[in-house]
C-alpha cells in the first residue's frame, strides 16, 4: 500500500531530506502535495519530480511565478498562495503530513492535520513548544498519530517501550513502563567553548555555521545559544507527557548519540548514527517498519570516542530560561519562542549583538504576564504580545547603536 504525503515546507532542509527518503522509496510513498513559502525555482524542480496534485507558495508573488513556469514545463498543478492556503492541503488525500514550516507559521496546518486524523510527522518545533499537552491531547481526540523528526526526540522516540509509543503524550507512563529519566543530547553547537567576552563578538555568519549539522539560519543560530535545546526540552514535555525535571540535558559535542532513555534497573538505551535528518525522517515515515533512509552507515571504528559534559547554564542561560517557562506553563513557553523568534531575526538582521539575543527574551518574560489557561486563543495572544514587545526592546536597540 502506497502513502501518500503533504510536506508542508518541502524547500527547507528537512523538506528537501524528506523527498530524499521518498525518492529511494518510489513504492512506498506517493508525494500528493507540496509548500512552501517563496523559493520557485526548487518548487518548480520538486514538481517536475514528484508531480504533486496540488501546491501551495505562502508568498502570493511566488505563486504566480511558479504558475507561470509550471505551464512552460506542460504541468498543471493546483497552486494556491497565502498562509491559509496551508491548511486546505490537509485532506484526506494525504494520509501521512510533514509539518516543517519554521516558526508559528506553521502552527494552525500542524493542527489542521492533527485535526483531520493524520500521521503527524513535526519538525517545526513551535507547535509542541507552544501548545504541546494540547496538541497531545486533540491528537488522542481525532486518532491522529503524531511522530516527531526532531533527531532528539526521534532518539527518545525509538529507545521508548512499544506501549508508550503508541500512547505519546499520555500522562502515567514514566511510572508504567519504569524509565527514570529522558536525556537530550545537544552538540554544544558553535560556540560551546567560546567564554562569555568572545560572545560579545560572535557574527550571524559564524553563529549560522554548525559543527556536524546543515541547517537553516534561524535553527543554527538557536543551536548557537543554546535556545534550540531549551526549545525541545519544552517540546519533549508535551510530547511524552513529563515534567521537566524528568528530563535531562548533556552535552556530546561528537553528535552521535541522539539521545537516550534511562530505566529504572539502570539500564541506559541510547539511539546512535550519523547526524543526518534522513534517519529520523526515514524511522517516522516507515515507523513501526524500517525503511531505507540513504544515510551513511556510522563506522564505530572511526567515530572514536563519545564525550560528554554539562551545560553551562551561566554561559547559556537561554537553557534556565526555557526550563523556567517549563515549571511556569500556561503560556510561558509561547513568550519564550515568540520572543525568542523576533530577538534572532534581529541579530541575523545586524540589529543588536548576539549576547543580546537571550536578554531580550528574558526582559520580555520578564514584562508579559502568564495566563495558565493554554489553548489556541491564549497562546496566539501570548505570541503577538511577545513579539510586539521584543520587536520594541529591538529597535531601541538598534537606535541606540545607531
Amino acid at each position: 500500500m502506497t502513502d501518500s504525503v503533504a510536506i508542508l515546507g518541502s524547500t527547507g532542509s528537512v523538506g528537501a531530506s524528506t523527498l530524499e527518503v521518498i525518492r529511494l522509496n518510489p513504492d512506498r510513498y506517493q508525494v500528493n502535495a507540496l509548500a512552501a513559502s517563496s523559493n520557485t525555482q526548487l518548487m518548480l524542480e520538486q514538481c517536475i519530480e514528484f508531480r504533486p496534485a496540488r501546491v501551495v507558495m505562502v508568498d502570493q508573488a511566488a505563486a504566480i511565478r511558479l504558475r507561470t513556469m509550471l505551464t512552460a514545463h506542460g504541468l498543471e498543478i493546483d497552486v494556491q498562495s497565502g498562509a491559509g492556503s496551508l491548511e486546505s492541503l490537509i485532506t484526506p488525500a494525504s494520509n501521512t503530513v510533514v509539518c516543517a514550516i519554521v516558526g508559528a507559521a506553521g502552527l494552525s496546518s500542524t493542527l489542521a492535520a492533527v485535526r483531520a486524523g493524520a500521521r503527524v510527522l513535526i519538525a517545526n518545533k513551535e507547535p509542541l513548544v507552544m501548545l504541546g499537552q494540547y496538541i497531545m491531547d486533540l491528537a488522542r481526540r481525532h486518532e491522529a498519530e503524531i511522530l516527531p523528526l526532531d533527531s532528539e526526540h526521534n532518539a527518545i522516540f525509538q529507545c521508548l517501550p512499544g506501549g508508550w509509543q503508541q500512547t505519546l503524550g499520555a500522562r502515567g507512563g514514566k511510572e508504567r513502563y519504569g524509565i527514570r529519566r529522558l536525556i537530550l543530547t545537544g552538540s554544544g553547537g558553535p560556540f560551546r567553548t567560546f567564554d562569555l567576552e568572545q560572545l560579545e563578538h560572535v557574527t550571524p555568519e559564524q553563529a549560522c555555521a554548525h559543527p556536524n549539522w546543515k541547517m537553516g539560519r534561524k535553527i543554527s543560530v538557536d543551536s548557537a545559544t543554546m535556545m534550540n535545546k531549551g526549545l525541545e526540552l519544552i517540546e519533549a514535555c508535551g510530547l511524552f507527557g513529563l515534567n521537566e525535571q524528568d528530563i535531562d540535558i548533556v552535552i556530546h559535542p561528537q553528535s552521535v548519540v541522539h539521545s537516550m532513555v534511562e530505566y529504572v534497573d539502570g539500564s541506559i538505551l541510547a539511539q546512535i548514527s550519523n547526524p543526518d535528518m534522513k534517519v529520523p525522517i526515514a524511522n517516522a515515515l516507515g515507523w513501526p517498519q524500517r525503511v531505507d533512509s540513504g544515510a551513511e552507515s556510522l563506522n564505530l571504528f572511526t567515530a572514536g570516542r563519545f564525550d560528554f559534559e554539562p551545560p553551562d547554564y551561566d554561559k547559556f542561560s537561554a537553557l534556565k530560561l526555557a526550563r523556567d517557562a517549563a515549571k511556569s506553563g500556561g503560556t510561558a513557553p509561547a513568550l519564550l519562542n515568540a520572543a525568542n523568534e523576533v530577538a534572532v531575526q534581529a541579530f541575523l538582521n545586524g540589529e543588536i549583538t548576539f549576547t543580546r539575543i537571550t536578554q531580550l527574551v528574558a526582559e520580555t518574560m520578564d514584562k508579559i504576564p502568564i495566563t495558565s489557561d493554554i489553548n489556541l486563543a491564549t497562546a496566539l495572544e501570548a505570541d503577538r504580545a511577545a513579539r510586539q514587545f521584543c520587536a520594541a526592546l529591538a529597535s531601541l536597540d538598534c537606535k541606540l547603536v545607531l
